[in-house]
């Protein structure tokens, strides 16, 4: 894998992991495209996902501190932290379960281009579905249920295609979550996803061959910095209610990776 490559496919995951179209599934069609291209397996994307996590990290640091100051104060605002705490881990559980239960699963689908594109179909529903006009909820964070449903459908996005950020986020929303708290909610649900996989992994990305570890740090850095972009991108198209454009595209490149898939 030359330097360009992985710059090239840095930057895809971390525009693509934060906005709602999928960075797995655009991984796996700029792997098929990118000439000269070979497989290096799932350790080079966990590398880039670790980026994308610093990112989210960063970005919600405020969020992140509050979380965590929530657990030796006593105010109304505390209360709703620690509400959004205990929702955080009651819908990773079962984000955590379907991973490690479908693991191989999952693994066997990331070269498949048919599988990719119609999965980004069904992100394109979601978005389009989230878009729908309601009456979100004013205050809180949500129920119980809602937590596990969302955590569920975030385990579900480990099949590239599916937007993790795009359904989970669809899911807050349709749920009647205001879509920047969904948003939040979303991203700070990925630090354990992320978390989870990379500790998964570790022995395999300990093993990354020595002469690939330049070109990986640098896909990493490409990944980071593009994803910070990308988090403050998405939260302004949040705020506009522009998800449909989205969904457009998602339908757009599903078709052509369907496209792809059969041809070529």
């Amino acid at each position: 894998m030359s330097v360009i490559n992985a710059i090239i496919l840095g930057i895809i995951q971390g525009l693509t992991e934060f906005l709602p179209v999928s960075s797995s599934g655009h991984l796996v069609i700029a792997e098929h495209l990118l000439p000269g291209w070979q497989q290096t397996g799932i350790v080079f994307e966990v590398l880039l996902h670790l980026a994308t996590l610093l990112a989210v990290i960063i970005f919600f640091r405020r969020d992140l501190f509050l979380l965590f100051k929530s657990l030796y104060t006593k105010s109304a605002e505390a209360s709703q932290q620690r509400h959004l705490l205990l929702l955080l881990i009651l819908a990773t559980i079962p984000t955590g379960i379907i991973g490690l239960a479908g693991k191989k699963i999952f693994v066997s689908l990331f070269d498949r281009l048919d599988v990719v594109g119609v999965m980004l179909l069904v992100t394109a529903l979601f978005l389009w579905l989230a878009e729908i006009p309601r009456e979100f909820k004013k205050e809180g964070w949500g129920r119980i249920s809602d937590a596990v449903l969302i955590g569920i459908t975030q385990g579900l996005a480990i099949i590239p295609g599916i937007s993790r950020s795009g359904s989970t986020i669809s899911v807050a929303m349709m749920l009647g979550i205001e879509p920047e708290k969904a948003a939040r909610f979303s991203f700070l649900l990925s630090i354990p996803a992320i978390s989870g996989a990379a500790l998964l992994n570790f022995k395999e990305i300990s093993d990354i061959p020595t002469e690939q570890i330049p070109a990986s740090l640098c896909g990493a850095l490409a990944a980071l910095l593009t994803g910070l972009l990308a988090l403050k991108l998405l939260l302004m198209i949040i705020r506009e209610r522009r998800l449909r454009i989205f969904s457009i595209y998602c339908v757009i490149v599903g078709s052509a990776a369907l496209l792809l898939s059969f041809t070529g």
